[in-house]
């Protein structure tokens, strides 16, 4: 049985590569949060855009999937969900919310956990909803041949109840421990709580709420302006493939946390440097208008829609916007996706040519 024990981080031997990506994180954060007092506009209009990002990107990462206009509507709470797996994107809503307004209340906990899945689970009407799984359940895989193979047996349905127990004594342990570095932490946590794989349905999405969590509990909110969800999802090979190698020999405690955890921190640095670029377009005053609206669209790994240009740029009229738009789809920079009102523009350059 897996022993939860995450004194290595106590003993210094952690891989360059990881202690670098660590004091990169937290240099970025100290920016952000020095930018975040002196641009509560600018932030504000960015947490609106990661909100719906977040929503659509951990579902995504499931296959639930709809309309980018529905995903929105959704989300901004202008329509009720219509079939199932619009009720699941309004569960993620609801959890996330949560989870952005009231973290400093939260503790991370059995209760807590199996809370933010029923509220996650409720609305699209799980039978199991806030509750263990009371089956085994299996992580398969597909392989080329479209034949299913088993790619990890998480913890028994009998066991789980003492998993989960044991998983959070040695958050708590180690969260105490001045010597362990907190962010650290994080994703080995994440890691032991898939392989737990404690509820029937929706471990992957408990799992990135859990993260966004945890990191808010450490100081760390990037997540409420940039979406970590969608930058997993950008890269969800690498995600699978590091979840993969870091799961290996977990049962008889032989596998090693440290793939993961750069996959982790990789993903977070990309959240901070996606907002120190859209903050720098937003905010630089020495670019033009047009220059501004170029930079927002080019420097945007999604699509983006006018009206999300708008919120950002508020400075810059609906009209400006939609000239230089047009213009850059003129010249090739960026291609237009979508008709009317679910138009979006996004960099040639993220656009697979056949």
């Amino acid at each position: 049985m897996h022993i939860f024990d995450y004194s290595f981080l106590d003993d210094g031997l952690l891989p360059a590569e990881i202690v670098n990506l660590t004091s990169t994180i937290a240099a970025f954060n100290a920016i952000s949060e020095t930018r975040k007092d002196n641009n509560k506009i600018i932030y504000t209009e960015l947490e609106k855009i990661a909100r719906i990002q977040s929503v659509k990107g951990s579902n995504a990462i499931e296959g639930i999937i709809t309309t980018d206009a529905r995903i929105k509507e959704i989300v901004d709470g202008n329509s009720a969900p219509l079939n199932h797996s619009e009720r699941e994107i309004a569960g993620y809503r609801d959890a996330l919310d949560e989870i952005h307004t009231s973290h400093e209340q939260m503790s991370f906990s059995e209760n807590l956990i199996l809370h933010i899945h029923e509220l996650m689970t409720s609305i699209a009407g799980y039978d199991l909803s806030g509750k263990y799984k009371e089956e085994d359940n299996l992580i398969m895989e597909i392989d080329e041949s479209g034949r299913r193979k088993v790619r990890f047996t998480p913890v028994p349905a009998a066991e789980t109840k003492d998993a989960m127990e044991q998983l959070i004594l040695a958050y708590m342990e180690a969260r105490d421990n001045p010597k362990v570095n907190k962010l650290l932490l994080i994703p080995c946590v994440v890691l032991d709580f898939l392989c737990i794989h404690p509820f029937g349905d929706g471990n992957g999405r408990v799992s990135r709420l859990l993260s966004l969590l945890l990191l808010y509990k450490s100081g760390y909110d990037v997540g409420k302006y940039v979406s970590f969800e969608e930058q997993i999802n950008e890269s969800k090979d690498y995600y699978y493939s590091a979840l993969e190698e870091s799961s290996e020999g977990w049962y008889t405690n032989e596998n090693s946390y440290f793939e993961f955890m750069k996959n982790f921190l990789s993903t977070l640095y990309k959240c901070y440097n996606e907002l120190d670029k859209r903050f720098s377009t937003v905010n630089g005053k020495r670019l033009s208008k047009t220059e501004r609206i170029e930079q927002t669209v080019l420097n945007s790994v999604l699509p983006v829609s006018k009206s999300e240009i708008c919120d950002i740029l508020q400075d810059v009229s609906p009209t400006t916007v939609e000239s230089v738009l047009g213009k850059m789809v003129k010249t090739g920079s960026v291609i237009k996706l979508g008709q009317a009102r679910a138009t979006k523009y996004v960099n040639a350059k993220y656009i697979k040519k056949n």
